[in-house]
């Protein structure tokens, strides 16, 4: 299927969605984020698929909302309903089943740096770049920055991010803890490739039960946690997968798993 905006691949259990709108450095127009959602919906019905990269073509990640289309002014109902479209996304990303990686090159900024946020993990270049840059032109963050933001760098760097909308580079943002990895811009592919192969090498429901406790436990206690871990051990014990694991522990070989 042929899309405006985006370039999807995929190949070894890995997905790979490009945001292909190089001359605007990918900035989230309306159309991307229809087309976005329309695109995970297709790799979550896929069998294969295992591990979903997110990255940006032209030498940037991604630079938000796009400013061009912010010339006309819009009532607070039109600015609402922009976000919402947005709101859907960010929902849809977060909690996809399979792990997703963000590879940031260059801007990762506004909106942009919230969408790298709402997957797994990010690997970034040592060019990288992120900011919530939404202050700079009047506006309040969005892309689910306020929830995000402060579970990955503390309330009050959050803030002093937001307030100031400074761009940090990439060996402050893993200072920060904003990104896992930083490594060479002429590395970056192998290195994220590398790191996709690895976990779409693991156990496909056991990585879905996993990611979805991690997302419910920052909102809930530890009796719930601890009831969600018996749930999800209870269906993961009874899989082939772990029949394999376990098989291929005692034959000393990697195991193939196969999701079931």
């Amino acid at each position: 299927m042929g899309y405006q905006t985006l370039l999807v691949e995929r190949a070894d259990g890995i997905a790979t969605i490009t945001l292909n709108r190089p001359e605007a450095r990918n900035a989230l127009d309306l159309a991307m984020r229809r087309e976005m959602l329309g695109v995970l919906d297709e790799i979550e019905a896929d069998p294969t698929a295992r591990v979903v990269i997110l990255t940006g073509a032209g030498g940037h990640f991604c630079s938000g909302g796009d400013v061009k289309t912010m010339r006309t002014r819009h009532t607070a109902a039109e600015g609402r309903g922009r976000v919402e479209l947005l709101n859907r996304l960010v929902l849809r990303l977060v909690s996809f089943p399979l792990p997703t990686i963000a590879m940031v090159d260059g801007y990762a900024v506004g909106a942009g740096s919230n969408l790298a946020l709402c997957c797994d993990l990010i690997v970034a270049s040592d060019r990288a770049k992120f900011g919530e840059l939404f202050c700079k032109i009047g506006l309040a963050v969005d892309g689910g920055g306020t929830w995000l933001l402060p579970r990955v760098v503390g309330l009050a760097r959050a803030k002093e991010l937001v307030f100031t909308g400074d761009v940090v580079d990439a060996a402050e943002a893993a200072r920060l803890g904003l990104v896992n990895r930083v490594v060479p811009s002429a590395e970056l592919e192998t290195a994220t490739r590398a790191l996709a192969a690895k976990i779409a090498a693991g156990p496909p429901l056991a990585l879905r039960l996993d990611k979805q406790m991690l997302n419910r436990a920052v909102a809930t206690d530890l009796g719930g946690a601890l009831e969600a871990e018996a749930s999800s051990q209870g269906l993961a014990i009874a899989s082939d997968d772990h029949r394999e694991g376990v098989a291929a522990f005692f034959d000393k070989r990697p195991p193939k798993f196969t999701g079931r």
